[in-house]
C-alpha cells in the first residue's frame, strides 16, 4: 500500500486530480469492476494517488442505469461536502489523460485494511450513526464493512458509493444497528438544512443533475424530508437488506 503525499484536506485537491498528468495505473483486483490506483503528478505538489473507476470497466447491472456508476461515486461526494460531514474523500469525474476514458478519480486513503465497519462500530457509535444516515439519504444499496475505511490520523471515511441514489428504494446495508433508535438531533437538522439547499441552492442542484437524472434528485429531495419526519433509523426491507459480500 503506497504512503499518502496529497492530503484529503487540501484545498486544491480536485484540482490535482482533475489536471494532474498520469504517470503510472495499476489494476486493483477487488471487485466486479475494473479499478485502477493511478500515479499522479503535479509539477509544483509532486506526486500522489488516486482511485479510478472507468465507466467502460462498469460490469452491467439488472437494476443500475449502464455507465452511470461513476457519475453516483461523484455524486455522494458532492451530497457530502454539502452537508457538511466529509464522509467521502475527494472526488471528480475526469476524462482527460485518461487510457480507459472517462470515469470517477477518488483521492487514496492510506488506511489499515484490517479495520472496517465490525471492527469499529463498538468504539465509536457517533461517527457509525452519521454514516448510517448518510446512507439512508444516499439511498445506498452497497454499504458492506470494508467500506468503512480508517485513515492513519484515525478520521473514518466511506468508499465505494457507486451504487447508491437510484430512483426506488433500495438501501442494503451492514448498518442497521440503530433501527428504531431516534437520530440525533443534530443530525436531523443537518439534513433538514440540506434539503432546503437542494430546493435554493441552484448550483448544488445542477452539480447534482449533471450527475443524476432528475427523479433520482427529487428522489433525493424526498428522502431528506423524510428523514426530518420521522426522525428514527429504519428496519430492515422485506427485500433483500444486506449487500454480499458483507465485508
Amino acid at each position: 500500500m503506497p504512503s499518502q503525499p496529497w492530503l484529503p484536506d487540501r484545498p486544491d485537491a480536485r484540482s490535482l486530480l482533475l489536471e494532474s498528468a498520469v504517470e503510472d495505473a495499476a489494476v486493483l483486483a477487488s471487485g466486479s469492476n475494473y479499478v485502477y490506483l493511478l500515479t499522479l503528478r503535479d509539477p509544483e505538489v509532486g506526486a500522489g494517488y488516486a482511485v479510478y473507476k472507468p465507466r467502460r470497466g462498469e460490469a452491467p447491472l439488472m437494476d443500475f442505469p449502464d455507465g452511470t456508476l461513476f457519475r453516483r461515486e461523484c455524486a455522494a461526494y458532492v451530497v457530502s461536502e454539502a452537508i457538511g460531514w466529509g464522509l467521502v474523500p475527494p472526488t471528480v469525474v475526469r476524462s482527460a489523460g485518461l487510457e480507459q476514458g472517462i470515469g470517477a478519480l477518488q483521492l487514496f486513503i492510506e488506511h489499515d485494511p484490517a479495520q472496517h465497519f465490525f471492527t469499529l462500530r463498538d468504539s465509536r457509535p457517533d461517527e457509525m450513526k452519521r454514516i448510517a444516515l448518510f446512507d439512508w439519504l444516499t439511498n445506498n444499496a452497497d454499504r458492506k464493512g470494508g467500506h468503512c475505511i480508517l485513515a492513519r490520523d484515525g478520521r473514518i471515511w466511506c468508499i465505494d458509493q457507486g451504487l447508491t441514489f437510484h430512483a426506488d428504494d433500495k438501501l442494503r446495508t451492514v448498518i442497521w444497528d440503530y433501527q428504531g433508535q431516534p437520530v440525533p438531533l443534530e443530525l436531523v437538522e443537518d439534513v433538514r438544512v440540506f434539503g432546503e439547499r437542494l430546493r435554493s441552492d441552484a448550483e448544488l442542484r445542477e452539480s447534482l443533475l449533471a450527475l443524476l437524472s432528475p427523479q433520482e434528485v427529487a428522489r433525493l429531495e424526498e428522502r431528506a424530508a423524510r428523514i426530518d419526519r420521522e426522525r428514527v433509523f429504519p428496519g430492515p426491507p422485506p427485500y433483500r437488506p444486506y449487500p454480499w459480500p458483507m465485508v
